[in-house]
């Protein structure tokens, strides 16, 4: 055992970081019943989520008549399981809504699966949620004391119960006024869709702490006929279901999807006029490198946190690689910024998912083998850089180091494109509490000590925010949205990020 109570062992999918989940929402335009087959598409986009969410998913459709119950399935595992022909046929809709969920609050079982449906006296609504409210204490209390019953631990059905509400002061379903008491009361974190009748709506935190975008569904036979509206957590589904990018969705605004097209309804101020807070792992880890957020290809922001990571840490070496493979993007920017050449250093086996906790040490020792294994041409004889792009527990990288070594390597230097990992997330990431990162107990030096490599280090806080912020611009919205905030409903359109997990200061305070 190292010092702090850090083991050496691997242990699996504790070791990485996990997202909360991915959302997804499909209107069809022009005459319904619509031809479009939106449960298909929901189930594609779905699984070009699947990296947000593996334990489970839900698609909920309808067919906008008030008078039409919804048609909703959900289950345990990848998309590709949940969803089979037969379940896809029992889902006919002019509009829907899917969700693939990572559980950070509530068991994974079937009774947290998303879209939650709930009825009022408006009629059903579906709710699909990504991210995890700050103050989900005080909202669960507020929705018990109203005499509403819980029948999950997830906070995505608080928010859907408060959706429930009737609006203050106001008659009827008036559900913009129902979201803007939502998110006055729950600031952050959360990317919204909520259904109801023909209608999507489409929101994020007023901190914009979860990415979210709009799309247009074009028909393959005609490029300029749009055939639906879809929304996203990221863009890069929208290629592999024949839709463009329309824009993304600002922090704290709220939008309407239906089949006459998009409307911005509202924004939503943040607390004291704050700056934005995206989730800066987005970039770093958790979105594919395809996806566009903040107006920049993520891919583009990894390549420049390896290239500032080469500024700052440069050494002697042979070779410069990759642990496959959301840390190639900066390891490429690396080797470009030190003038050493990029090679494949460790084969991936692309039949592994997700890795479950092992029950002897053997077999935790050999998780990281089933997963890797070393290209030794590449590898003997040579210096070798090792990019990664975070460090959590410190479990897998030894691992790799001594794999490495057995290659053949003469020395592993390990260089990771982000600083290092100090403090718990309470915003929809699986960050484990302060005592088990590796870097909150153990001095870099330690680090290294304890992974058996030459040398270690980070990119700085100020390097990863600049390398981020250089490709982002100002977010586009449509001219109500640009309204609505020049009116004063929201703060300015600046690029902002939570850090918060790098340097303690959390956006909120927190109600845990």
């Amino acid at each position: 055992m190292a010092s702090g109570g850090l083991s050496n062992d691997v242990v699996g999918e504790s070791s990485v970081l996990t997202h909360e989940c991915g959302v997804f929402g499909c209107v069809a335009t022009g005459e319904w019943p619509t031809e479009l087959d939106v449960a298909n598409t929901i189930n594609l986009a779905l699984i070009g989520l699947q990296h947000r969410g593996q334990e489970c998913a839900g698609i909920v459709t309808g067919t906008g008549s008030p008078s039409d119950r919804f048609n909703d399935h959900r289950g345990m595992g990848l998309v590709s399981s949940v969803f089979d022909t037969h379940a896809l046929s029992n889902l006919a809709g002019n509009l829907g809504v899917g969700h693939t969920r990572y559980s950070t609050q509530g068991k994974s079982e079937i009774k947290n699966c998303q879209p939650f449906v709930l009825e009022n006296i408006h009629g059903q609504i579906a709710v699909a949620h990504n991210g995890e409210l700050t103050n989900k204490n005080s909202l669960r209390k507020e929705v018990l004391e109203r005499g509403v019953g819980l029948r999950t631990a997830s906070d995505s059905e608080v928010i859907a119960q408060i959706l429930c509400y009737p609006p203050e002061k106001r008659e009827g379903r008036d559900w913009v006024e129902r979201i803007k008491y939502l998110m006055r009361r729950a600031p952050l974190a959360y990317s919204l869709l909520i259904m109801h009748e023909g209608e999507i709506f489409a929101l994020r935190d007023p901190f914009g702490n979860r990415p979210l975008c709009i799309g247009k569904l074009m028909t393959p036979v005609d490029e300029n006929h749009v055939e639906g509206y879809v929304v996203s957590s990221e863009s890069c589904v929208f290629q592999s279901i024949g839709a463009i990018m329309h824009r993304e969705i600002a922090p704290g605004e709220i939008v309407s999807i239906t089949k006459k097209g998009i409307a911005s309804l509202d924004v939503v101020a943040r607390p004291s006029n704050k700056p934005p807070a995206l989730c800066i792992f987005e970039y770093v880890y958790f979105a594919r490198p395809d996806s566009v957020i903040d107006g920049q290809m993520v891919y583009g922001a990894r390549y420049r946190c390896g290239q500032q990571l080469g500024v700052e840490s440069p050494i002697e070496a042979d070779v410069v690689g990759a642990v496959p493979e959301s840390s190639t993007p900066a390891a490429h920017g690396y080797a470009a910024q030190v003038g050493v050449p990029f090679v494949d250093v460790l084969a991936k086996n692309r039949y592994i998912g997700r890795t479950f906790i092992q029950p002897t040490k053997r077999l935790r020792q050999l998780a990281v083998a089933k997963k890797f294994g070393a290209l030794r041409e590449n590898v003997a004889g040579k210096r070798v850089v090792l990019v990664d792009d975070s460090i959590v527990r410190g479990n897998t990288m030894g691992p790799i180091v001594k794999m490495l070594r057995q290659g053949g390597a003469k020395e592993v230097h390990i260089r990771i494109a982000s600083p290092p990992l100090k403090n718990a997330c309470y915003m929809g990431i699986n960050i484990p509490n302060t005592k088990e990162l590796v870097a909150n107990q153990l001095s870099v030096e330690g680090i290294a000590e304890i992974m058996g490599a030459d040398s270690l280090a980070y990119l700085s806080l100020d390097g990863l925010v600049k390398s981020v912020r250089n490709g982002a611009w100002k977010t586009s919205f449509d001219k109500n949205a640009s309204d609505n905030i020049s009116n004063g409903n929201s703060g300015d359109k600046e690029v902002g990020h939570c850090v918060a997990c790098l340097d303690g200061n959390y956006p909120v305070d927190l109600d845990w």
